[in-house]
């Protein structure tokens, strides 16, 4: 049972909106539940078909600490169902279903795995932190997109 965040009133109309597109942009105040709630509420979409969601955030210690937000959430250890990977450091297994990871592992991913079969969703969080890693990974993700039509696109922020 995930915890009541403002930003529960808008989980089926975004669900529905990734059904129905490859893309979508959702704006909500800070603290809403975007980083935490939005990911695991997706986890069962009939669209994601049981794939790999990929949450990107632009700091390490941000992406540790979201993972081990959502672990909680889950009553499970940071590595089941949600893990993260940033430089040096990976906790994650087989039965993740969650991973959050910079932004620069995923340009690198995308170099050396370029069409992400295991994955079905990249979330792009805190977006209004623009940088290098995160413009060159969404126009990667957009080029993927092309190409698969199951992979989907969720760019997050507070004040885009």
């Amino acid at each position: 049972m995930l915890p009541q965040l403002p930003i529960a009133p808008l989980l089926d109309d975004l669900c529905q909106a990734l059904a129905n597109g490859p893309a979508v942009v959702l704006c909500a105040p800070p603290g809403s539940g975007k980083t935490t709630i939005v990911p695991l509420a997706l986890l069962e979409q009939p669209w994601l078909a049981g794939k790999r969601i990929l949450l990107l955030q632009p700091r390490r210690l941000a992406a540790r600490m979201a993972a081990r937000r959502m672990a909680e959430l889950l009553g499970e250890e940071v590595g089941e169902t949600v893990g993260y990977h940033i430089r040096h450091e990976r906790c994650a297994s087989a039965r993740t279903r969650v991973e959050v990871l910079t932004e620069g592992i995923l340009t690198r991913r995308l170099q050396h795995d370029g069409d992400l079969p295991e994955v079905g969703l990249v979330v792009f969080d805190e977006f209004h932190e623009r940088s290098i890693h995160a413009d060159l990974a969404l126009a990667l993700c957009l080029d993927l997109c092309q190409l698969r039509d199951d992979l989907r696109l969720l760019v997050m922020s507070a004040t885009l």
